[in-house]
């Protein structure tokens, strides 16, 4: 069972969440701190208390933009200690998940968070806590990980939110929101948008999470490694071109080579090729001029 810190500045948000993590029945105890500087004076002296203590915390839910330091600030800070608490980022901003990764948390939950999404987090603390042998005294909520859609292949469709009850006191899923083919599900504020993968130029990898770059210049964070994309998407001609870069060929607007450095132009956008993929993408933009 989790023992869990939650730090947020504003008030009508630390007490929602709250409220969902002590609904959950991995989470022993949720505590609330307003700021940074009352969050790491529990968390110093949780972790002075040792593993066994009274006031052990297991993970921090984290906000990043608050007065002072931030939640990457102390994030940092944790990040000294021998045995930190798993870290879980609540944010409403899309842009610090690389950071956020990097600083080896858990997960990272965009606002306004969802039940079943937060449950997910807990869920992955949970089984990273090495606390998975305190079985919960109840069902822990089902965080249903998001199905694959017949309409194109691979290509993720929104959460299933909840599970109503059907006869027999079965469990009958709700049905996803159906999207158009060739599209992909993306997240923004709670709210679930479809994108079309021919609108898409350019992928980038961010930690577990990829960043689509689409021909109008707006971009958009879905929960997918570059590596699960580039295998999807290969068929619509999508190619990889370095460790952090997913492109699709028809986008390619110039290939330079310049001091034994290549690199590509995709729209505004400028990305490095490395030498491993550097062959293969010129043949590629060659076979596609030809033909």
């Amino acid at each position: 069972m989790l023992r869990v810190l939650a730090v947020d500045d504003e008030k009508p948000l630390l007490e929602e969440l709250l409220y969902l993590l002590r609904s959950d029945p991995r989470v022993l105890s949720a505590e609330g701190a307003s700021d940074a500087t009352e969050a790491l004076r529990r968390i110093t002296r949780a972790l002075e208390s040792g593993p066994d203590g009274a006031d052990v915390i297991d993970v921090v839910f984290l906000d990043i933009h608050m007065a002072g330091l931030t939640g990457l600030d102390i994030a940092r800070l944790l990040a000294g200690f021998a045995r930190p608490p798993l870290i879980v980022f609540v944010t409403a901003h899309e842009g610090f998940a690389v950071q956020a990764f990097d600083l080896k948390a858990v997960d990272y939950v965009l606002k306004p968070v969802r039940p079943e999404r937060l449950a997910e987090a807990v869920r992955r603390a949970w089984e990273q806590s090495g606390r998975t042998g305190e079985r919960p005294t109840t069902a822990a909520p089902e965080a249903v990980s998001a199905p694959e859609s017949p309409g194109a292949p691979g290509a993720p469709v929104a959460p299933v939110a909840a599970l109503p009850a059907a006869r027999g006191g079965e469990r009958a899923p709700e049905r996803a929101p159906e999207r158009a083919p060739d599209q992909i599900a993306v997240e923004l504020g709670g709210v679930t948008r479809f994108v079309a993968i021919a609108d898409i130029a350019y992928v980038e990898a961010q930690g577990d999470y990829a960043r689509l770059h689409t021909d109008e210049g707006t971009s958009h964070l879905v929960r997918i490694p570059l590596a699960t994309l580039e295998e999807r998407w290969a068929a619509r001609g999508f190619v990889r071109i370095h460790r952090r870069h997913l492109v699709a060929l028809a986008r390619i607007d110039e290939l330079r080579l310049d001091s034994g450095t290549t690199t590509v132009r995709v729209g505004s956008a400028e990305l490095q090729v490395s030498r491993r993929h550097t062959r293969e993408l010129r043949d590629l933009l060659m076979r596609q001029a030809m033909g």
